[in-house]
């Protein structure tokens, strides 16, 4: 029997910098307006050539999610809403869609993400959702809104169900929602009771993924942004 195995190719260190930098922005370890490391700084701690970490640098401004400044350093970027940067920007404007359309089809990405989650999460993903509910407390306890760590806790999710593109997919999405439409759902989190239920069900999708079942995963997630999507219709007044 022939099978079709393929060499294994080492990765190139460049790429590893890349894809851990890019992790970091994802999850929302690095956020929207925050300067990295020099790269002599970033090099010394990544243990790598200032080359090396200058060519994943310039991967990651191709894509978009950075932007170099002359003079002042390498941020990442912000979305304004206001740009075709995002493709969900240019979708709603183009196709006319509303706040419900976009929750809609997050219900579908999310709760498959959730289910994936269930069945390939490990205890790194694990630790990453449970730390961005803490993150979350921490943040409205602050006096903030606490959206960026709602954030992270979806794209640790998203992370979860070990797809690239359900992440890159997740991320575009989530960039969108947060900044380019905050002001439409930050009454979500200026309400204590939503807060508080959006907090349990964030536990028990967690609680679903660490019990392997991916239909109560999935469920559960339907649950927490079915929440989401009716209290933006009784905020909208339909």
């Amino acid at each position: 029997m022939t099978l079709p195995i393929k060499p294994i190719k080492p990765k190139r260190i460049s790429d590893q910098v890349f894809d851990q930098i890019r992790e970091l922005i994802f999850k929302g370890k690095l956020k929207p307006g925050e300067k990295l490391m020099p790269e002599r700084e970033l090099a010394e701690a990544m243990s790598v050539s200032r080359t090396t970490i200058r060519d994943a640098i310039q991967r990651l401004a191709a894509m978009g999610m950075i932007v170099q400044k002359q003079g002042q350093g390498t941020f990442v970027k912000t979305y304004d809403g206001g740009t075709d940067d995002n493709p969900f920007a240019k979708a709603m404007r183009v196709q006319d869609a509303s706040i419900e359309d976009l929750l809609e089809v997050r219900m579908g990405l999310e709760c498959n993400a959730a289910a994936l989650a269930a069945q390939r999460a490990d205890s790194a993903d694990l630790a990453a959702m449970e730390q961005s509910i803490e993150e979350m407390k921490h943040e409205i306890a602050s006096g903030r809104l606490g959206t960026e760590a709602d954030v992270s806790f979806h794209m640790a999710v998203a992370y979860g169900a070990k797809n690239p593109l359900q992440v890159i997919i997740m991320h575009n999405f989530h960039d969108y929602l947060s900044h380019g439409i905050r002001e439409s759902l930050a009454f979500l989190y200026e309400d204590m009771a939503n807060i508080e239920q959006i907090f349990h069900q964030h536990g028990r999708i967690v609680n679903a993924i660490k019990g392997r079942d991916p239909h109560k995963a999935y469920m559960e997630m339907k649950e927490h942004i079915t929440f989401v999507l009716d209290c933006y219709k009784a905020r909208s007044g339909e």
